[in-house]
C-alpha cells in the first residue's frame, strides 16, 4: 500500500484494524536495515531506508493501538547507550502517519542530544499519541475526561509491554492528571504528581534553564543582563506561562507574546499585571510575531518553526526558547540564521530542565535539590549557562553554527554506555523483537 504514509491517523486506525494488526514494530536487522513487524507495513520501513533528515540509528519504534479506544499509541527509541530512553509523551493532532512518524523520529533523537549534553544516565525515547485517531468522543464533559483518562491508561499498559526500554513523562498536550493514569498501568514513568510522591509538572524547571540560556547568548555579545531587554515569547503554554514570570523577576523591560487560545492569552495577562506585557491572540500558523524588534525572540509552542520562510522575518539577534526541533531543517537552517547574524541557542542545549527535573525521581525530593541547582548555576562547568558559553565560544573559534557545535558535543557523549546497565535498552528491543511482542506474546520469566 504505497499510500499508507499519506493516510490520516484515523484512516490508519481503520485500515489497521481492518487488516487485525493490533501493533507494530519497525526496527533494524543485523545490516541496520529497518524492517517492519509485518510485510504489509513495508512502506513504513522502506521510508525509514530512505530518509536521510529523520532517522538516525533509530533502535526500534513501536506502535499500538488502544484496545478499548483505538488510539493511535507511539513509542519511539532512538539511542539507549546511556540508559533507558527518556521523553516525554506528546498528545498532537497530526495529518498523516508521516507527520506522526517524523515527529517521534525527531523528537526521540533530540532526547538522545538533550539528555546526553545534561550528563544524565538516560538515553533518547519520545511517546506520541495521534489526538483524535480513536475517533469522536462522546461530547458530554464527564465522558471526554472519563475517555481521556482510558487512553492515558493505555498507553501505560503499552509501556509495560515495552519491558522497559522506554520511561514516559510529561510533554505537550499532557498534564499530570494523564501522568496519574499512565502510572496506574505501569511503573516505566516520571512526572508523576506529588501526591503518588513524584516531582509533577516540569514546565518551571524548563522555563528557568531557558533563562539561563538567554543570558549566556547576552553575555557572550556582550550586551548586558535581560533587565530592560524585550523579549517576545511564542506560545504560553505551561513553559511560556512559567518564562514570562522568571523574565519579569529578571526585570525585562517589555514582553510581546503570542498563543492560540483567547481563554489562555488572558489568564497570562491578569496573571502578569505588574508586566509590560503584550499578548497577541493569532492563528495556529501565524509566526508574525517574530518580526517584532526585540532583544531575544523565545519558541516555546511547536517545532519547526525557524525554517526558510521565517528565519528572514526575524527582527531579534538571538534566539533562544524551549520548543522541541525548533529547526525545520536542521543541515541548513541553522546556517540560514548565522548568515542573517542571529545567534541561535539549540533547543536541545537549553531546555534541559524539564528531564532533569524528573530524572531522578526514583530516588526521591528534595527541597532546593542540589542535583537540579546546579544545571541552573554558574558554578557546575557543565551547567546550562556554562555549557552555553563554551558552545558559543567553540562555534566562534571554528568558524561554526552551535547547533552543529552542540550536536557534535552531543553525540559523542551519547555513545557512552551506561556504568552500571551497558546497552541493555538496545537487548531489551531485540527480546521484543524475537519474542513476539508485535503479536501480543507476553514476556517469559526465568
Amino acid at each position: 500500500m504505497n499510500d499508507l504514509l499519506h493516510l490520516t491517523p484515523e484512516a490508519f486506525v481503520a485500515w489497521l484494524s481492518r487488516e487485525n494488526i493490533d501493533r507494530f514494530w519497525l526496527a533494524p536487522d543485523e545490516t541496520g536495515r529497518v524492517v517492519a513487524s509485518d510485510d504489509r507495513l513495508e512502506p513504513l520501513a522502506a521510508w525509514m531506508n530512505t530518509d536521510d533528515r529523520d532517522v538516525d540509528a533509530h533502535e526500534g519504534v513501536f506502535v499500538a493501538l488502544g484496545p478499548e479506544t483505538g488510539t493511535l499509541l507511539g513509542a519511539f527509541v532512538h539511542r539507549t547507550s546511556r540508559g533507558q530512553a527518556a521523553g516525554g509523551v506528546r498528545n498532537w493532532a497530526y495529518a498523516s502517519v508521516l507527520d506522526f512518524v517524523r515527529d517521534g523520529l525527531r523528537l526521540s533523537k533530540g532526547m538522545t542530544q538533550k539528555n546526553a549534553l545534561a550528563g544524565l544516565w538516560w538515553g533518547g525515547g519520545k511517546g506520541v499519541i495521534a489526538r483524535g485517531s480513536g475517533g469522536p468522543a462522546d461530547p458530554a464533559a464527564d465522558r471526554v475526561a472519563e475517555r481521556r483518562r482510558r487512553i492515558y491508561e493505555e498507553y501505560g499498559t503499552f509501556i509495560t509491554s515495552l519491558r522497559g526500554c522506554y520511561v514516559t513523562a510529561e510533554d505537550v498536550g499532557t498534564n499530570v492528571d494523564d501522568m496519574a493514569a499512565i502510572f496506574a498501568r505501569t511503573r516505566f514513568t516520571t512526572c508523576i504528581p506529588h501526591e503518588l510522591g513524584g516531582s509533577g509538572n516540569p514546565s518551571a524547571p524548563t522555563a528557568r534553564g531557558v533563562v539561563c540560556g538567554m543570558r549566556a547568548a547576552l553575555t557572550h555579545l556582550g550586551r548586558g543582563p535581560l533587565e530592560g531587554k524585550t523579549v517576545v515569547v511564542q506560545g504560553l503554554g505551561h513553559v511560556g506561562e512559567a518564562l514570562v514570570g522568571y523574565l519579569r523577576d529578571e526585570g525585562v523591560g517589555r514582553i510581546v507574546a503570542s498563543d492560540i487560545d483567547e481563554e489562555r492569552g488572558a489568564q497570562v495577562r491578569a496573571q502578569f499585571p505588574d508586566v509590560d506585557l503584550d499578548v497577541r491572540i493569532v492563528a495556529r500558523d501565524d509566526l508574525s510575531i517574530f518580526a517584532e524588534p526585540a532583544d531575544i525572540l523565545s519558541p516555546n509552542a511547536t517545532g519547526a518553526v525557524l525554517n526558510a520562510q521565517t528565519i528572514p522575518t526575524i527582527a531579534a539577534p538571538i534566539v533562544c526558547g524551549a520548543a522541541n526541533n525548533q529547526l525545520d531543517d536542521p543541515e541548513t537552517d541553522d546556517e540560514r540564521l548565522r548568515d542573517q547574524g542571529i545567534l541561535y541557542l539549540p533547543d536541545f542545549l537549553v531546555n534541559r530542565m524539564g528531564i532533569v527535573h524528573c530524572a531522578d525521581e526514583a530516588f526521591g525530593r528534595v527541597d532546593d535539590d542540589p542535583m537540579l541547582e546546579r544545571h541552573l548555576g554558574d558554578d557546575w562547568d557543565n551547567s546550562i549557562h556554562n555549557l552555553s558559553l563554551r558552545v558559543l565560544v567553540d562555534a566562534d573559534r571554528a568558524d561554526r553554527t552551535p547547533h552543529r557545535v552542540a550536536v557534535d558535543l552531543a553525540d559523542v557523549r551519547a555513545l557512552d554506555e551506561h556504568p552500571i546497565t551497558g546497552h541493555r535498552g538496545r537487548e531489551i528491543i531485540r527480546g521484543l523483537v524475537r519474542g513476539g511482542w508485535a503479536d501480543g506474546v507476553q514476556p517469559t520469566t526465568s
